[in-house]
């Protein structure tokens, strides 16, 4: 670099040297003009001022071009997330979109800064959501974006030298084309079938332009192959007579004219398929025309339709039934091989009649045309279905075509699906009305304990302050049992079998069940092993065991108890058709009673917290939501099914453990430490967001001896370690606003990596142990005593002295 400044500098002497005499001779000049000394210095330093700030302009231009060649070059950015099938956009903290590809512009706009896109409202904030968890955990993504083109999956990742960048990929969702899976169709085995049974087919779009069709259409139509048939007009093809019977225009009316089924091509997912524009249709057609009076055609219609799964039947003019198959009785709750009633209003309940008779009138009456309406069935009065309804003409006495989906399967599934997504929404609602619960009896717990100092047995308040506390230790119990169902608690799990967790508890049953109540134990062989906690495990069947006894004993005092296992595999599984099971291989444990069962409208509820049949007083309604958590926590499910009066039935299943080779069973990172005496001294930074329990903890731990600095938030503990503040522990809450306990430990450890840091939280220990990787971290469970956080702080500072 020294090479070329010194260079410059030789080459630009001799400009300097005219420069100067240039100077000195106009100065000279205007001396002998003037012989005014005055003017000529005044002049001479005017020029040479003029010369000192051109020379500064010039040295600061090469910096000025440096900063611009500094400056990023989006263009290579652009060239680099350039592609065909997916939307990118980046964008900076403040929103601003600094670049985005082609395809963002396409199908967003330049102008549309994310996450104000052509979404719908719920898609907008959820996009919303998913760009502040991005900017915090460094990736989110999410699916199911609806807009008004579409459907979107997106993913988004911090990017940048300062994580100052956010980049949006958008891919568009695939959904299913029904017309281009109908015209593969007819091209491959369905379609030669089709044509062997003599049926021409051919799939239309709905501006009349043929999709594709199957070999004997094309042969008869055109003589070609059906390739070179896409595209044109369907109507081409076709010709009439004057009595409006329809002929190939190939042959004329010499040939065999033709009957023509008219059937919409729609999907069955789509509820207003208004939306969705018009939909192509699928034209079958049969040769042997037949008059208006003639049903000789029915018999082949008849045996088209019953080899298909769809549910389709038939009615005549005056809306009676002619014809159902086997999928249409099916779906509508009819025996298979059973009468079928006179007319599909009989299907109905009695509110949907006269709207269903009114719709087959109109429809056999009028033009050729389709449309659906929402009926509810006999089978299935809570549950609306859709029929659809097409007018057809020249099959002799059938008019309409109704066209009937079996939704029972999936309106179960639906049901099993919004049943999960409830349990898990009202768990997150426990889960946080347990910690912030944990606070408040922190503090009652911890007053109580101060207070109780101050009193000695005997004192007129210290029976009171006793009372306080007891019912505080048991409102505790209740706030376990809630991290229990939210899947908060910690869990010590084991490789196990469940026939031995079952022996185990089993003396406990029979008294808790009584002498009238009969227990039966029953195990399959070969059971695999499970990894779960036994506590935990006994827990779940002793709440299940004791809602039985429950059920029983209310209905009489006698009944039987019976508790199995069973192995259940991944085809066992499959045969189940359970949505939320998902295939592998479990070992089933199933708890059956013979009380009066569980009713209908209650069953969807007994997992939730707080719910409870029995009498006011008689039960919390927390056994069976702690199960659920257990259960979930555990990687399991549970099912319940019941008949009124004939008992209810739980089974869980729980998947079996596969070893890997040279698994090593990783310990807990939050570590033990053994009990210390009571009391001791030490410099001790308290870091709590809430007034109370922070309040508490340091009046304990100050009555002990030690030396506390109080911090109401991360940020300010941070401070005071980077102030240059000594301490021999840190003892801080987890979850705190701006930055929380982990976070700022983290921090401080690259200032003090040796400091021992011991944590306070309602949340669960095994919570922790997934989510913070802390070498010399200790926990200490919500709520505490004075006497519990003075062991805790004692033993840890005694394990970091040695």
């Amino acid at each position: 670099m020294l090479g070329p400044i010194r260079e410059s500098s030789v080459r630009s002497l001799p400009d300097w040297a005219m420069i100067a005499t240039a100077v000195l001779a106009s100065a000279v000049a205007i001396q002998l003009m003037t012989e005014l000394w005055e003017l000529t210095l005044a002049y001479a330093g005017a020029l040479i001022v003029f010369i000192v700030v051109l020379r500064s302009a010039m040295k600061r231009a090469p910096d000025d071009a440096e900063a611009k060649l500094a400056a990023p070059d989006w263009s290579v950015t652009v060239a680099a997330i350039e592609r065909p099938d997916v939307a990118t956009v980046i964008t900076e903290r403040s929103g601003k979109v600094v670049c985005a590809n082609s395809r963002y512009g396409e199908w967003f706009g330049f102008y549309n800064i994310p996450p104000q896109l052509a979404l719908d409202e719920d898609s907008q904030e959820r996009l919303a959501r998913t760009a502040r968890e991005a900017w915090r955990k460094g990736e989110a993504s999410t699916d199911a974006l609806v807009g008004t083109s579409g459907r979107w999956h997106a993913v988004l990742r911090r990017a940048g030298r300062g994580q100052n960048y956010l980049v949006w990929e958008l891919a568009p969702v695939e959904t299913v084309d029904l017309a281009a899976r109908l015209v593969r169709q007819l091209d491959d085995k369905l379609g030669r079938a089709l044509g062997i049974a003599g049926i021409h087919a051919v799939a239309v779009s709905a501006n009349g332009e043929i999709l594709g069709t199957n070999g004997e259409f094309a042969r008869r139509a055109a003589g070609e192959i059906p390739a070179n048939l896409v595209g044109r007009e369907f109507v081409e093809y076709l010709t009439a007579d004057e009595y409006d019977r329809i002929f190939y225009a190939r042959e004329g009316t010499s040939g065999d004219d033709l009957r023509l089924i008219h059937l919409p091509i729609v999907d069955p997912d789509i509820i207003d398929q208004k939306q969705s524009g018009e939909p192509p249709v699928l034209f079958l057609i049969i040769e042997g025309g037949l008059s208006s009076g003639n049903s000789a055609a029915l018999p082949e219609i008849e045996s088209l339709l019953a080899l298909l799964p769809l549910g389709l039947a038939m009615t005549d003019r005056e809306g009676r039934f002619l014809f159902a198959n086997k999928a249409f009785r099916r779906a509508a709750g009819l025996e298979t091989h059973g009468e079928i009633p006179p007319y599909p209003s009989d299907l109905v309940v009695r509110e949907d009649k006269g709207a269903l008779a009114d719709s087959i009138r109109r429809h056999a009456a009028g033009t050729p045309s389709s449309g659906a309406m929402p009926v509810r069935l006999h089978s299935t009065p809570d549950d609306p279905v859709a029929l659809s309804l097409a007018g057809v003409r020249g099959l002799g006495e059938a008019a309409v075509l109704l066209s009937l989906k079996d939704t029972t399967e999936e309106t179960r599934l639906k049901r099993q699906v919004a049943q999960a997504t409830k349990m898990q929404a009202v768990g997150q609602l426990a889960g946080g009305v347990a910690h912030d619960f944990n606070n408040v009896l922190t503090a009652i717990i911890g007053y109580c304990d101060l207070m109780l100092l101050r009193h000695a047995p005997g004192d007129s308040d210290y029976d009171d302050i006793q009372q306080i506390k007891a019912n505080s230790n048991r409102a505790a119990s209740l706030t376990r049992q809630l991290l229990a169902f939210s899947r908060q608690q910690t869990l010590r799990p084991q490789v196990l079998q469940l026939p031995d967790i079952v022996s185990e508890v089993s003396a406990l049953l029979k008294r808790l069940i009584g002498e009238k109540i009969r227990l039966e134990v029953k195990h399959d062989r070969a059971l695999g092993a499970v990894r779960a906690d036994p506590q935990q495990l006994e827990q779940v069947i002793v709440n299940l065991a004791v809602n039985a006894r429950d059920a029983m004993l209310s209905q009489g005092d006698s009944g039987t108890l019976t508790i199995s296992t069973r192995k259940v595999s991944a085809r066992d599984v499959r045969a189940l058709k359970n949505e939320i099971l998902p295939p592998g291989n479990y070992t089933a444990l199933i708890v059956e009673d013979t009380g009066e069962g569980i009713p209908a409208d209650n069953i969807g509820k007994i997992f939730e917290p707080f719910y409870s049949t029995k009498e006011t007083g008689k039960g919390t309604g927390l056994g069976l939501s702690t199960v659920y958590g257990i259960v979930k926590q555990s990687d399991g499910f549970i099912f319940a099914e019941s008949e009124p009066g004939q008992g209810a039935r739980f089974t869980v299943y729980l998947p079996v453990h596969v070893p890997v080779p040279g698994e090593i069973v990783t310990q807990a990172k939050i570590e033990t430490e053994p009990r210390a005496a009571f009391g001791g001294t030490g410099r001790i930074l308290l870091v709590e967001d809430e007034d109370t329990v922070r309040a508490v903890a340091e009046r304990a731990l100050v009555r002990q001896g030690y030396t506390v600095t109080a911090a109401s938030d991360g940020e300010e503990g941070l401070e005071v370690i980077r102030a240059g503040g000594e301490f021999d522990l840190i003892i801080s809450d987890v979850v705190m606003p701006t930055m929380d306990g982990p976070a700022m430990a983290r921090e401080i450890r690259k200032i003090k990596p040796d400091l021992p840091i011991l944590f306070m939280s309602g949340y669960a220990e095994e919570q922790l142990r997934r989510e913070i990787d802390i070498a010399s971290m200790y926990f200490l469970p919500k709520p505490f005593s004075v006497a519990q956080i003075g062991e805790k702080v004692a033993g840890v500072l005694g394990a970091a002295r040695g």
